[in-house]
Formats: structure tokens, C-alpha cells, sequence
């Protein structure tokens, strides 16, 4: 009886899936249209983000505008040099539709499996940005000290292009306050 249905209306994941789809091609749209503003005009539309988020407006009508700044600000870092673990980089990313749409699995509490080498820095960067702008303290748990900052030290350059902080905590952080 259940596989009729599922093959009528399909399961919970490809229905999930088929919406976070058409999000991720909303996303993109208006990640164009961003691509029009100023760096000012971008950290303008943040802060208003911001304000709306912080005052109790609900989380999942930003996500669309949420995620593509992100990716805009992505593009707007290429060519910047970046520090990663205590060498030089150049910043050469932006985000491919399957990061967005492990962005959309994560922020909607779901498991978003990724194969090495398929980005899973750049998609965390997604649901944290959105969580960021809510001023409560947002975490990703890695499994070792390097990856921990590493990644948080890749982020770094999306957050801080909108005045959000990131720091990695490791066996070596002495206290969490010494984060804040």
C-alpha cells in the first residue's frame, strides 16, 4: 500500500528534495539581481536582514535572500587573499547548486551527505550565515582540531565581509569566553 502512494506522490525525500530544487533556482535568480549592488548596497541589504531577523520575523521567509547573499558575496571574494592555516590563498569559490541545496538540508535539520572534495565548508556557510544574522551563537561540530580551523578560518572571509565574527574552538581554546 505505502510504495503506491510513493510511487503517486513520491517519498518524503524526493519531495523535499523537488522543493529545495526550485528554492535553489530562486536563489540563483536573485543572486543575479544582487550582482547589480554595490558592496555597500550588500551590507545595507545585511543589516536590514538582520534587523528583521533579530526583531522575531521568521527565519524561513529569509532563506532565499539569506542564501543568496552568500553566494554573491562568494563571487565578490574572488581574487581576495585569504590566510588558511598559516598560508596565502586566493579565494577561487562559488557555490555550486549542490551546495546551496546541502545548505537548504542542513538548515532544515536533515543530513546532507557529501563525498570528500564535494564542499561541505562551503555549504555549512549557508544555514550559518542565516542563523548568524539571528544574533544567537551558531556551531558546526567537525571531527579534529584542523578541520575546525581550517574551515572556520575559509568562512572567516564571507562572515567577515559583513561584520559577523567566527572563531573555531579546539583543544587548544582555553576557555569559550576567550571566544567571545
Amino acid at each position: 500500500m505505502f510504495s503506491f502512494f510513493a510511487s503517486l506522490f513520491g517519498s518524503y525525500q524526493s519531495r523535499s528534495l523537488a522543493k529545495y530544487k526550485k528554492m535553489v533556482f530562486k536563489i540563483n535568480e536573485l543572486e543575479n539581481s544582487l550582482a547589480l549592488l554595490t558592496d555597500t548596497e550588500l551590507k545595507e541589504k545585511v543589516a536590514n536582514l538582520k534587523e528583521l531577523l533579530q526583531s522575531g520575523s521568521p527565519i524561513e521567509h529569509h532563506i532565499v535572500e539569506a542564501f543568496a547573499i552568500v553566494k554573491n558575496t562568494c563571487r565578490r571574494l574572488v581574487g581576495t587573499k585569504v590566510t588558511i592555516t598559516g598560508y596565502e590563498m586566493e579565494w577561487n569559490m562559488i557555490p555550486y547548486d549542490v551546495q546551496i541545496l546541502g545548505g537548504l538540508v542542513m538548515h532544515h535539520s536533515a543530513i546532507a551527505e557529501m563525498q570528500t572534495g564535494e564542499g561541505k565548508t562551503l555549504t555549512a556557510a549557508f544555514p550559518l550565515f542565516i542563523r548568524a544574522l539571528t544574533g544567537k551563537s551558531t556551531h558546526i561540530i567537525t571531527v579534529n582540531d584542523y578541520l575546525a580551523k581550517r574551515d572556520s578560518e575559509w568562512t572567516k572571509a564571507i562572515f567577515e565581509f559583513h561584520s559577523l565574527s567566527v572563531a573555531a574552538i579546539t583543544s587548544e581554546t582555553n576557555s569559550y569566553t576567550s571566544l567571545m
